[in-house]
C-alpha cells in the first residue's frame, strides 16, 4: 500500500471529512463540509488546503519541513510523501485545515485559488533540503 493511499484510508475515516470529486480534476480528494481539505493527486504528492491565517501563523515551521513545498500567493501547500513521518505531518496539517477554516472566512482572507497541481513541478526531498 503506498503512502499516499494509507493517508486518505486514514483521513476518510475522520467524521468531519468525506471523500469528493477534486476541483482540479486529478486524482482523489476529501472535503469538509464547507471546503476541499485535501487532494491526492499521485502516490507521493498531496495538496492541503489551508488559511491564509493558518499559513502565516505556521509559516515557519512550513518552511522548515522537508516534505512542504509552498507557491506564493497559494492557501494550498503541497506535501510529499516519501516517509512514513510525512503521513504524521499531513495528519496534523489537515487538523489544523480544519480547524482553521472552521473560522473562514476572516477579513481579509482572501477566496481560494485552484490547487497546486498544475502551478508546477515539486522538488524531491534532497533538493529541498539541500542535500
Amino acid at each position: 500500500m503506498t503512502l499516499a493511499l494509507r493517508a486518505m484510508t486514514q483521513l476518510a475515516a475522520w467524521p468531519d471529512l468525506s471523500e469528493a470529486r477534486p476541483s482540479c480534476g486529478t486524482g482523489r480528494a476529501l472535503r469538509s463540509a464547507r471546503d476541499e481539505i485535501v487532494h491526492f493527486h499521485s502516490e507521493h504528492e498531496v495538496d492541503l488546503h489551508l488559511t491564509a491565517r493558518a499559513i502565516r501563523r505556521y509559516e515557519d515551521h512550513l518552511r522548515g519541513a522537508s516534505a512542504v513545498r509552498m507557491v506564493p500567493g497559494s492557501r494550498w501547500v503541497t506535501i510529499r510523501l516519501e516517509v512514513d513521518s510525512d503521513i504524521h505531518l499531513l495528519l496534523t496539517l489537515v487538523s489544523v485545515a480544519l480547524q482553521s477554516h472552521q473560522a473562514w472566512p476572516v477579513p481579509g482572507d482572501p477566496a481560494p485559488a485552484g490547487c497546486n497541481e498544475h502551478r508546477g513541478a515539486s522538488l524531491p526531498r534532497t533538493i529541498l533540503s539541500g542535500s
